[in-house]
């Protein structure tokens, strides 16, 4: 009979007023139940633990999916630059024709310096038909100067490091190697040096020994072409020229071949990027 009595007290609780403070701060009503106290404790558990993993799987989440959108971004830029890429390389391809054509037109011309006729100077213009001298055109040059718009741009948004270290290295050298950069320099200062002795010449000895000077004129290379056949600083820097020309197309060739090279490199990258794009999408 007390053990019931004794059970039933314990369902119940024991009063407030009887229990110490530690107790009645955490006793709700006017009873205190180790069931109830029991019962409280593990809802509350249950409840924080439900609200832990929740914000912790929402950060994996979120972390995830700005993972994922890194992962994208940085394939677009690789699509970007491999695009910029080709495009170098049809510019490339087209100063390469460039460069053979004016070769082999100044190699002619020098090739038949020494022939007496008046019209060695001269050639026919195969598209009209109309004569015209290579030496009108003599002081023109053509700087190397391939697209770089969306390289400078990744540069300067920050996001190049984001590339990886391996095709940071081949992307960089497509664009700022030293076989490029002297290719540039050997276009532009190179070049400019014999244009500026050529019109030095012009300059400084021409005006003061011919009557006329018209270099766009077919008559002035005519009337004074065994003048300018014994012009030997002007035969000396065709030659010079020449060489130069020469070596540009060696290097034009070397870089064509290394854009080609990274083109492919770059593609693979792309797929091997875009295949774990792929498996992410997936897995979320």
């Amino acid at each position: 009979m007390s053990d019931g009595l004794d059970q039933k007290k314990r369902e119940i609780g024991v009063e407030k007023e009887k229990l110490n403070w530690f107790l009645r701060i955490i006793t709700l009503g006017d009873r205190f139940s180790v069931q109830d106290f029991y019962d409280r404790v593990k809802k509350g558990f249950v409840e924080f633990l439900i609200v832990f993993f929740g914000v912790l799987v929402s950060f994996g989440v979120e972390s995830q999916g700005e993972d994922f959108g890194d992962r994208q971004s940085n394939i677009d830029n690789l699509i970007a630059l491999r695009n910029e890429i080709e495009e170098i390389q049809l510019y490339t391809k087209g100063y390469i024709e460039e460069n053979k054509w004016i070769t082999e037109l100044y190699n002619k011309l020098y090739s038949q310096w020494d022939e007496d006729r008046d019209s060695v100077f001269i050639f026919i213009d195969p598209s009209d038909g109309l004569p015209y001298s290579p030496l009108s055109f003599y002081n023109n040059y053509n700087p190397f100067n391939p697209p770089r718009v969306v390289y400078e741009a990744i540069k300067l948004d920050g996001t190049f490091r984001f590339l990886g270290s391996e095709v940071g290295r081949f992307v960089n050298n497509t664009y700022d190697g030293t076989d490029l950069k002297y290719l540039m320099l050997n276009t532009d200062r190179e070049e400019k040096v014999y244009v500026d002795q050529f019109e030095g010449q012009v300059a400084n000895k021409w005006i003061y020994e011919l009557d006329k000077i018209d270099l766009y004129d077919v008559d002035f290379w005519i009337k004074n072409r065994k003048y300018l056949q014994k012009e030997k600083f002007l035969k000396y820097n065709l030659f010079k020229r020449l060489g130069l020309w020469t070596q540009i197309s060696e290097q034009l060739q070397e870089y064509d071949t290394t854009l080609g090279q990274n083109i492919k490199k770059l593609d693979s990258v792309i797929q091997i990027k875009d295949d774990e794009l792929v498996f992410i999408y997936w897995w979320f």
